[in-house]
């Protein structure tokens, strides 16, 4: 193998760190000086063919570097923007997102509990949902409807806790189809 492949950024001919647009333009760029259709001989096709290849690949790596030195910083919602939108997909079923969009608030209510809790519950995570139904009655001690969720959510993990019950859950996590969202979750 040789040096350029191990280091994907000489084959791209750029910096080490640089970020995923100059990447992604330098692989552009090598990319239509080394495409096998710009020459007419043969044997330069194949040489073509084999730089493309080396591209290809360190390309794959440059970016994987250079998303490994990126934060992925997501913004501040509101706290109501946050709430209506992740109703929304838990609506849908979309679980995971639901929770990343309800995080996504620097600012957290009783009620931000509450639907916290009813998406984890929906993740079958129950202990962790049982938390946060909590820290709602906390918020909101005269709510019975968070009472009655942090009550259902205990009695829920308590009964799952339980041999027949852990059973159950890893069987179903087996044979039911994944939508997506985590897979199990705390017994």
């Amino acid at each position: 193998m040789s040096e350029s492949i191990l280091n994907p950024f000489l084959v791209l001919e750029v910096s080490e760190d640089a970020d995923l647009d100059t990447i992604k333009a330098a692989y552009h760029r090598l990319v239509k000086r080394w495409h096998p259709d710009q020459f007419s001989d043969s044997t330069e096709q194949e040489i073509a063919q084999t730089h493309l290849v080396q591209l290809n690949l360190a390309y794959q790596e440059a970016v994987k570097a250079a998303e490994r030195r990126t934060p992925h910083i997501t913004p501040d919602l509101p706290l109501p923007e946050a709430k209506s939108l992740s109703r929304r997909l838990y609506g849908l079923r979309q679980y995971e997102s639901a929770l990343r969009q309800l995080a996504r608030t620097p600012v957290k209510d009783a009620e931000y509990y509450y639907l916290e809790g009813q998406i984890l519950t929906a993740l079958r995570q129950y202990g962790n949902a049982h938390q946060a139904y909590r820290v709602a009655v906390q918020m909101e001690p005269n709510n019975r409807e968070y009472h009655r969720a942090a009550f259902n959510a205990a009695l829920t993990y308590k009964k799952h806790c339980r041999l027949p019950y852990r059973i159950a859950d890893w069987a179903g996590d087996i044979f039911r189809p994944h939508r997506g969202g985590i897979r199990g979750g705390q017994p």
